[in-house]
């Protein structure tokens, strides 16, 4: 539901207000994913050998053997398993400033409930973490259910936020040029979007406490600033001589600039301690939030260099076994600034039919600013720090544009 209260009367300033509620279908891949639950995952794998004699090695002549491997099983929490919702909602004033332009002013929210992630129940007690990660212990004899590999189950029990203040200004300075500008200042905090994959069906960063996985969200960016314009320049535009107005006029400019602050950064521990011993729980197989992180010992302090974006020296590694305490996604990447300019001229062929030939100069990144992209966060990493990865550099494009 939505309102729009015209508050004087005269059509130049509005309220305006909405709510809404949207409720999602039970996840199809929930079920999908128990179908390889045994019996049906049970199967037996050979190499080179023959259809004849399935079990003889056709490479050393010898029979093979195939161990019986821990079964995983997949299913659905019968406890934590109600229908996804979305509730969100917003409010504003729009205020026309002038005949042309048009001021706008609102709050925009977003509330996530009961929404999809995986939780491991197999798992040992967390005083056995450092004999799996030592090799002293074998998994399948400390865990609950004996016999058994992983025994994920789907939840619907994570939540996550989303709320910000949104300006936006649009005016037709001029009969022949049109400026537009959005600022967004926001703050988007979750527990399973995955550092950087986003989707569902994730798991969690630690099995033991989902709470541990609560931070920014992989695509949270704090501050955003958009404008462009385009200018269409009346020189010659209305000359006498078609071939003035075909051989100067035409011309048109624009521009869009992009402002905005770094995505976060999650700090990984990495190597053996990645997570703690699990074999049941690693990111690479079940998409997990980073698994385990590092410890923090001081405030983070940002040098902004490319062999040190943030200062290192802060971090250590967890005793083995324990879970590292800095938290989700709490550092930020680098942010980037970029201005595109496009220069174009227009040849009409028939004014009549609304034909012409376009040329365009364009350029990308025009003023060629180094834009960082990519950041080293994984501690055992030779390139803990370190920046990775850069945008494109400045880019010119020349084209031409038929329209008939």
């Amino acid at each position: 539901m939505g309102f729009a209260y015209d508050l004087a009367g005269n059509g130049k300033t509005i309220l305006r207000g909405g709510f809404g509620a949207m409720y999602e279908r039970i996840q199809g891949n929930d079920m999908y994913n128990s179908g390889a639950d045994i019996p049906f995952s049970d199967n037996v794998t050979f190499n080179n050998v023959s259809l004849s004699s399935p079990s003889t090695s056709l490479l050393s002549g010898q029979t093979l053997s195939a161990p019986i491997l821990p079964a995983s099983i997949v299913g659905l929490s019968n406890t934590n398993y109600k229908l996804p919702v979305s509730y969100q909602f917003s409010f504003g004033i729009q205020q026309s400033l002038g005949e042309k332009t048009v001021l706008s002013v609102g709050y925009v929210g977003t509330q996530n409930r009961h929404q999809s992630y995986r939780n491991e129940t197999n798992l040992p007690a967390p005083s056995v973490l450092p004999s799996l990660i030592n090799g002293t212990a074998q998994f399948n004899s400390v865990v609950p259910y004996a016999g058994f590999g992983s025994i994920n189950l789907y939840e619907n029990a994570a939540n996550s936020h989303y709320n910000s203040l949104q300006v936006s200004l649009n005016s037709r300075l001029r009969s022949d040029l049109s400026f537009q500008a959005a600022y967004t200042y926001s703050k988007a905090i979750d527990s399973t979007s995955s550092g950087g994959s986003g989707g569902d069906l994730q798991s969690l960063a630690n099995p033991y406490n989902r709470a541990y996985g609560v931070g920014p969200a992989w695509f949270n960016r704090t501050q955003v600033f958009n404008a462009n314009f385009v200018y269409d320049i009346p020189a010659f535009r209305h000359a006498s001589s078609r071939a003035l107005r075909t051989g100067l006029g035409g011309w048109q400019f624009s521009g869009y600039i992009t402002a905005m602050t770094g995505l976060p950064l999650n700090v990984d521990v990495g190597g053996p301690q990645a997570y703690n011993g699990l074999p049941n729980w690693t990111g690479g197989a079940y998409g997990g939030s980073g698994g385990n992180r590092v410890n923090v010992n001081g405030p983070a302090t940002y040098p902004h260099t490319v062999n040190q974006w943030f200062n290192t020296s802060i971090f250590s590694a967890p005793a083995v076994g324990q879970w590292g305490n800095i938290g989700y996604d709490a550092l930020w990447g680098p942010g980037r600034f970029n201005t595109n300019l496009s220069l174009y001229k227009s040849f009409v062929l028939s004014e009549k039919r609304g034909s012409k030939l376009e040329l365009r100069a364009e350029s990308f990144n025009i003023f060629n600013h180094t834009q960082f992209t990519t950041v080293q966060s994984t501690f055992s990493s030779s390139q803990f720090g370190q920046v990775t990865a850069a945008g494109d550099p400045r880019v010119f494009q020349l084209g031409m544009k038929a329209y008939f």
